[in-house]
Order: structure tokens, then C-alpha cells, then sequence
């Protein structure tokens, strides 16, 4: 199937109506898309979470080469890293910019006002002052919402569930994350009512993160929350490793958490929500204004435990939580 009946296609199933002309005269323009990341950009099909952003523009008829050209930028991790690289793309003149997380989404914003912006996996896009409110978000920016900041307290309940005696449970946030302030205020308003005690302990560098374990051991916190963030996302092996080391039975919002050797993972899948973003982008190159398109929010939830993990810790997984297992890694 060419191209041109793929896209047309994808247009009749999303509901909208391109005049011919239009159409025919977009065949000829190749779009440039930048693609800016705090976490490493592995620029592959097999990349977990970014792969399928490249997937959902060929399925609507985009192809890198032909008509599609991708800026691709990392920060590797680095936060700081992220205003220079959104300035460049932005004086590249590029025709979106897609921003996997918080601290991308901040740098892309602070680099360009007209530039638009498909933000993905944000915690709390209003708080974060990225949009005026997800129906009408107003500016140069859309996307989609992690809801990540209002699982806080299902992380939480589930922790107990494996540790009923847990009284005090460390949450790891980024300070260069503002979703994650949304975060740990609805884990702190939860946490009284099963008496818990709160320990957050913070990290926005690798070698902060081992700094933020050790925080942790001297609270004698018994469990830890992981705040889904680009940066512990890269880190995943090294997190999980350090819950491992100090036998913390350990939570997140993302299956590499699990994948890695961590204990439970439960939010939104990465991967729809970056394929789901080439929707946005579809409709923007064809002159939708961002500001005039909602902010997705998820309605799946997928959930992975680790029962290598759970036996290493001597826990036991518990019926309520297996049936709503999505994956049980043995």
C-alpha cells in the first residue's frame, strides 16, 4: 500500500477531511519533527518507549527520508543539558517539537513560544504550567498526561498490600521535575491515613541517586516510591540494583522498573502514549493549532510485578494484585 492511500487511510479513521489540493501540495514538503529527551535516546526500533513514536508516523503515512525528517536530541540523562539542546532545535526552524517529559517540555517552552510542542508522559501539565487546562490548553502546546502524580497513593496501597508492617516509605523524586511536587503531595495527604511517615529523598544525577539510598537507609525507611522521571527511567538497572542491595521492596510508574529487577510497576504504557503522540503531530502539520487540541489523558493502566524479586525479599504476592497483573515475571 503507498503512502498516499495510508494517509488517507489514517485521515478517514481520525475523522477529519483534508481538501485534495492541500493534500497533494504536503506530498512534496518533507516535515522536520525534533524530538527532545532527558533519558538516552536509543535511535532504534527495538527502543521500548520512543521506537513506537516512529511507528505511529508510518502508520499515517510519514516516511523519514521521504517526507519526514526527525531532529533527534538527548540530554542523556542530564537535565541541565536540555535548554541548550531545545534552543537548538528551535533555531532549526523545526515544524513540532516532541518533548518526552517534564523537564523537555520546561526546556522546549523556555526555547520558543511559536515552535509547536507535543509534550508526552507529563505528570500534571497544568500545575506544571504548561497548559492553561487540558480541554482548551491554550499557547504553542498539547500532548498527553501521565496521570502519574494521582497513582501516587495506589503506589503506596500497593506496597502495603505485600508489607502490611511498613511504617515509613521513601519516595524518590527529581527536583528538575515539577510533576513529581503533584506527586508527593497526594502520597504525603494519603500516607496519614495508614500510617505511614513520608521520607523524600531527592536525585537529579546519577551519582545522586546511589547519595539518595544511602538517605534512605539512615531513615530506616522500609519501601520506596519511585517518581517516573526521564532520568530514573535511564536509570532503571541501577535503581533497582540499589533497592536490591538495601532489600527495600521498591514501586514505580514504569515495567522497565521490574524489567530491571524492581519489585511492582504501575502506570500508563510509554510506549502507546509516544505512538499515540504522532496523532498530535498528524493534525498539527496539517494545521491544527496545538492550543485548540485537548490533552489526552490515559485510560489504560498496565501493572508488572516481579516475582524473582518478591521471593528474594521473602514477600508474597497477594491474590488482589496478581489477578490485576498485567505481566508476572518468574
Amino acid at each position: 500500500m503507498n503512502n498516499r492511500r495510508k494517509l488517507v487511510i489514517a485521515l478517514g479513521a481520525g475523522g477529519l477531511t483534508v481538501p485534495f489540493s492541500s493534500f497533494a501540495q504536503q506530498q512534496g514538503k518533507i516535515w522536520r519533527v525534533g524530538f527532545l529527551a532527558l533519558r538516552r535516546v536509543a535511535i532504534l526500533e527495538s527502543d521500548y518507549q520512543y521506537g513506537p513514536f516512529r511507528g505511529g508516523m508510518r502508520e499515517l503515512g510519514y516516511v523519514e527520508g521521504k517526507n519526514l525528517l526527525i531532529e533527534w536530541r538527548s540530554a542523556d540523562g542530564e537535565s541541565q543539558r536540555l535548554p541548550r539542546l531545545a534552543t537548538e532545535l528551535a533555531n532549526l526552524k523545526v515544524d513540532v517539537i516532541v518533548a518526552g517529559g517534564t523537564p523537555a517540555t520546561a526546556a522546549a517552552q523556555k526555547a520558543t513560544a511559536t515552535i509547536p510542542i507535543v509534550m508526552v508522559g507529563i505528570t500534571d501539565p497544568v500545575a506544571s504550567g504548561f497548559v492553561k487546562s487540558l480541554a482548551h490548553p491554550g499557547g504553542n502546546t498539547t500532548g498527553l498526561s501521565n496521570l502519574a502524580g494521582d497513582i501516587g497513593p495506589k503506589h503506596l496501597e500497593m506496597l502495603l498490600s505485600m508489607v502490611p508492617t511498613l511504617s515509613r516509605v521513601a519516595v524518590l523524586v527529581n527536583p528538575s521535575n515539577s510533576g513529581h511536587a503533584t506527586l508527593l503531595k497526594n502520597i504525603q495527604a494519603a500516607a496519614p491515613k495508614v500510617n505511614i511517615k513520608i521520607v523524600p529523598v531527592k536525585a537529579q544525577t546519577t551519582q545522586e541517586i546511589e547519595r539518595a539510598f544511602s538517605v534512605t537507609s539512615l531513615e530506616l525507611a522500609g519501601a520506596v516510591i519511585v517518581g517516573r522521571d526521564g532520568l530514573f527511567n535511564q536509570q532503571a538497572h541501577q535503581i533497582a540494583e540499589l533497592a536490591a542491595k538495601n532489600r527495600l521492596p521498591s514501586v514505580a510508574g514504569i515495567r522497565e522498573h521490574v524489567e530491571a529487577g524492581g519489585l511492582i510497576s504501575y502506570g500508563t504504557n510509554l510506549s502507546d502514549q509516544f505512538r499515540r503522540s504522532a496523532t498530535h503531530v498528524d493534525k498539527i502539520l496539517k494545521g491544527a493549532k496545538p492550543g485548540d487540541l485537548p490533552v489526552e489523558q490515559p485510560t489504560k493502566f498496565e501493572l508488572f510485578i516481579n516475582g524473582k524479586t518478591a521471593k528474594a525479599l521473602g514477600l508474597e504476592i497477594s491474590n488482589s494484585i496478581l489477578v490485576q497483573a498485567t505481566r508476572v515475571i518468574e
